[in-house]
């Protein structure tokens, strides 16, 4: 079946790269160009990434990533998910008169992530140099890079109160004193500055490439990098979303004890495909959980562009995130049912509960022995947290929302040996939190999805990971393996079903499953302050048609419908087993793009 799309599929032998965004997509392709791996390539576009894409992702974020080695044969999971500060307890929150983790500002902080998660991959999988994966990005920060229009719109509507509250930030994003135009040549100096000066101690310290990553992690965690964070917090006490000002519990021991990590998926088979996702330190088990109902509703036999698929996928959806919201959290600290979660009498029992009628409820499974965490669950999405809203710093749902709201970034590459990598790299947004004076880039708030009471497994306590939205997706079937994924916070899980369904089943090729409508629940608790629910809530782009959304309010949704082309981010990469590659990239905000040969 013929169907027109927006920009051909990407297909060719020699390499893919996308991204969020275009300049990104383009350094990671050179990198290949040049001999790199897919490894090398995920680096430099992750890195370039922080600088083009500012308000979506930064050094001091987090980054999970998952990959497929041909040396190893393995796929698994880089964790780049730093844990809360020894000092982050609830009762040190709630002392200060907080019922939630501030969604900005230094008291939000957990150890940053992302960069020694991206030294990690280096080491270990890339064989360029650590100058050569980083060089992209110090230039397009030193010589500029022409700012996207919601970049610069982020940081106009942020202005006064950079200058006013947090004048390290207004230093770096407003240097003239306003914010940049639109596509108007932006730099970063600062940033240019500490990681040329990363590459240069290490290149003088060390010839052995592989001693070179690890002095460039080191003196980020222990190094010039920490003592310019902490120079900057033992006195800084800075006004966030809580509308009051706190002071940061992040501690040089903190940074310099923690290293990402590399973990096993989570897998489900869901026809024919093993889908791979991080465990429950992320939402990513959602989408196995969702795939684990569905499989039994004959979802190939639905139009998916039609008002019972739509209404099936939402519906399934409501149960799986009210189960995160309920027994997600890191494994580490938490016993997390997850085989139970993901088993067939679990999934039969739960798809039983999907009507023809949109459910307004919260419903979280019985799992035998955890009922205490269901029961936590629904008292805490009934509670009112309206009265601790301030101007939030969270992630959107997309950008019909307010721009003073961070985001994320996705990025997927494969190389022509087999190679690939997904990662959803995340946090320490502009608006999140201040720079830190000299280095070009603030902290991150990702301690905002903690709770602030004991006993669940998604409790601010130290040492443990946050539960994120961060979910890249590996899948693989008879040969065929595909990594794909999308910036949108609790949407995350929900666009890459949405795809994934519609390319599994219904014979489109990858760009014309993205470049189909979209829609999302917005039902379940949200994970980003003020942590609000919105019962039988959804958003539906209006490409969808009249008569379609008229279907969904007759059967009991509440339905905002989204202007076209708004919702979803979505890219994708595929390797066939006679070795040819496919990529693709949602034309919506006209930012990313798929690059290959």
């Amino acid at each position: 079946m013929s169907v027109f799309t927006t920009r051909p599929e990407i297909r060719g032998t020699f390499g893919v790269a996308t991204s969020t965004h275009w300049i990104a997509s383009a350094v990671g392709f050179g990198i290949l160009e040049r001999g790199g791996n897919a490894f090398d390539a995920a680096v430099a576009t992750g890195l370039t990434l922080q600088v083009v894409e500012p308000h979506l992702n930064g050094p001091a974020g987090d980054m999970p990533a998952i990959f497929h080695s041909v040396k190893t044969g393995k796929t698994e999971v880089l964790c780049a998910q730093g844990p809360a500060p020894a000092a982050a307890t609830v009762e040190h929150y709630t002392d200060q008169g907080l019922t939630l983790v501030p969604g900005s500002g230094l008291l939000a902080t957990v150890v940053p992530g992302a960069f020694d998660g991206w030294m990690l991959m280096l080491r270990d999988h890339g064989i360029l140099s650590l100058r050569d994966v980083m060089q992209p990005a110090i230039d397009y920060a030193r010589d500029g890079h022409p700012v996207l229009p919601r970049v610069a719109d982020t940081i106009a509507s942020l202005a006064d109160y950079f200058a006013r509250e947090w004048p390290s930030s207004a230093q770096v994003w407003t240097p003239d004193g306003k914010a940049p135009a639109p596509n108007a040549i932006f730099r970063n100096p600062d940033l240019a500055a500490t990681y040329e000066r990363l590459v240069a101690d290490s290149e003088a310290s060390h010839t052995d490439r592989t001693a070179q990553i690890d002095a460039a992690r080191d003196a980020w965690k222990q190094g010039f990098v920490a003592d310019a964070i902490f120079d900057y917090l033992k006195d800084a006490e800075v006004m966030d979303v809580s509308l009051s000002r706190h002071r940061a519990v992040l501690a040089p021991q903190d940074m310099a004890g923690w290293q990402a990590t590399y973990e096993k998926t989570l897998q489900y088979v869901y026809e024919g495909w093993t889908v791979h996702k991080t465990d429950a330190w992320s939402q990513g088990p959602v989408m196995l959980q969702t795939l684990a109902l569905l499989k039994g509703m004959d979802i190939g036999s639905m139009d998916p562009n039609g008002a019972q698929f739509i209404h099936t996928i939402i519906e399934a959806m409501k149960l799986s995130y009210a189960d995160r919201e309920a027994y997600y959290g890191d494994p580490v600290h938490s016993e997390i049912p997850m085989e139970y979660l993901l088993s067939d009498a679990y999934a039969d029992a739960r798809r039983a509960l999907i009507s023809d009628v949109a459910s307004h409820d919260q419903r979280p499974g019985i799992v035998p022995g955890f009922e205490h965490l269901a029961d936590a669950y629904l008292e805490r999405s009934t509670r009112d947290f309206r009265a601790a809203k301030g101007a939030s710093a969270g992630e959107p749902t997309m950008s019909h929302l307010t721009e003073k709201r961070g985001d994320t970034v996705h990025l997927d590459v494969i190389d022509r040996w087999g190679n690939m990598v997904a990662a959803t790299p995340s946090g320490g947004w502009l608006q999140s939190s201040p720079v830190i004076p000299g280095l070009g880039f603030p902290l991150n708030s990702r301690a905002q999805m903690f709770w602030l009471e004991n006993g669940l497994p998604s409790s601010l306590a130290p040492g443990r990971r946050p539960r994120t939205t961060l979910t890249p997706s590996l899948a693989e079937k008879d040969g065929r393996q595909l990594v794909f994924g999308t910036p949108g916070g609790d949407q995350q899980d929900q666009w890459q079903l949405i795809w994934f369904l519609r390319f599994v089943h219904f014979g489109q090729d990858m760009q014309a499953c993205m470049d189909a409508p979209l829609f999302h629940s917005m039902h379940f608790q949200g994970s980003f302050y003020p942590r609000e629910t919105h019962a039988g809530a959804m958003m539906i782009e209006d490409t969808f048609g009249q008569s379609v959304i008229d279907d969904l309010k007759d059967r009991g949704h509440v339905v905002t419908v989204a202007d076209p082309w708004t919702i979803g981010r979505l890219t994708a990469a595929l390797r066939e087993p006679d070795g040819l590659l496919r990529a693709a990239a949602t034309p919506r905000l006209m930012q990313a793009y798929a690059v290959g040969r």
